[in-house]
């Protein structure tokens, strides 16, 4: 998969807002959309379709993949109950390495994170259908440029000359939505006014600032807050000199072609999940979440999917 990003105007993408960004994005040539809603269709030919004894199930490369798999097994256990199925979690090391799980039918439910679902839609026929969220409906999350006290940065034009520590160029707020904004903002540009280096992984990015082996880097807050709620890191470690607009998070979905009646018990299993003194309410409390509500990634992905079109993103999924 090749990913092409050129930064344009936040501007741009603001101006854009009054129109919704349907048009331009399409499915790969394998998966159909004949009822316009932006995802794969579930294949009508009974031959096309899987029920496998065991689901995969896949959360959003992090640092430490085996914190997460205890954090996720009660609602792997509630799955399990629902569908009737052996429940599996599997660690991904990188967002390309989950993408191609999906499309190569080695995965069948999955959390893509908020920059790789339109890429997952795309190119891994994922059926994004939930995001966590907090008691009241709320849900989201914010970029933050972020340095360590004593850097030598105190505002955002501060980074130029010096290395800018992106996750990937998958994540949103790890390279799409800063690479935007330091544009369109600040008139920076990778390459030419500073070096961007990737870590490959949020928290890579916020330990090599707390770390001092990266003097900025743009992370997701949420993922930041939860370290610190663990004591991986502490809050005086890191000075935000940019916080942005509030972007969805993790978009959970499913595998295009699993028969409907499996896709419906999945769904199931998310909406009926009882959050109260669950290990996931423990992890993702501390960033505010306690519930599963469902989502429209033609709605909720708009703005995610005009920062792709702002920063010149193609998708390649030959």
């Amino acid at each position: 998969m090749t990913y092409l990003t050129n930064a344009a105007s936040a501007a741009a993408i603001l101006a854009a807002m009054a129109a919704p960004a349907f048009a331009d994005f399409q499915l790969s040539d394998r998966y159909s959309d004949a009822d316009g809603d932006l995802i794969a269709d579930i294949p009508t030919d009974a031959a096309d379709l899987l029920d496998p004894s065991t689901l995969i199930f896949a959360y959003t490369p992090v640092e430490d993949p085996a914190v997460y798999a205890e954090v996720w097994q009660g609602f792997l256990d509630h799955m399990s109950e629902v569908t009737g199925k052996k429940v599996q979690f599997f660690p991904v090391q990188s967002n390309a390495a989950q993408i191609e799980a999906m499309r190569a039918g080695r995965l069948h439910v999955a959390g893509f994170n908020t920059g790789s679902n339109p890429l997952a839609v795309a190119c891994a026929g994922l059926r994004p259908f939930a995001m966590m969220a907090a008691e009241d409906g709320s849900f989201g999350y914010e970029m933050e440029i972020i340095t360590y006290p004593g850097s030598g940065i105190e505002e955002v034009k501060d980074i130029a000359g010096g290395d800018l520590a992106f996750t990937t160029e998958t994540s949103n707020s790890g390279f799409k939505a800063p690479s935007a904004i330091l544009k369109a903002d600040f008139g920076m540009e990778a390459g030419r006014d500073f070096t961007p280096v990737f870590s490959g992984k949020h928290d890579n990015s916020i330990l090599g600032v707390a770390n001092k082996d990266y003097p900025a880097a743009a992370v997701a807050n949420s993922v930041k807050g939860r370290m610190i709620e663990r004591d991986v890191v502490s809050e005086d470690q890191f000075n935000v000199i940019y916080t942005s607009q509030t972007f969805p998070t993790t978009g959970y979905g499913v595998a295009h072609n699993l028969t409907p009646e499996l896709q419906d018990k999945i769904k199931d299993a998310f909406f009926s999940f009882d959050w109260e003194g669950s290990a996931l309410a423990e992890e993702f409390g501390k960033s505010g979440e306690a519930q599963f509500i469902e989502i429209s990634f033609q709605k909720d992905w708009d703005v995610i999917r005009k920062i792709d079109d702002a920063n010149g993103v193609a998708y390649d999924c030959q």
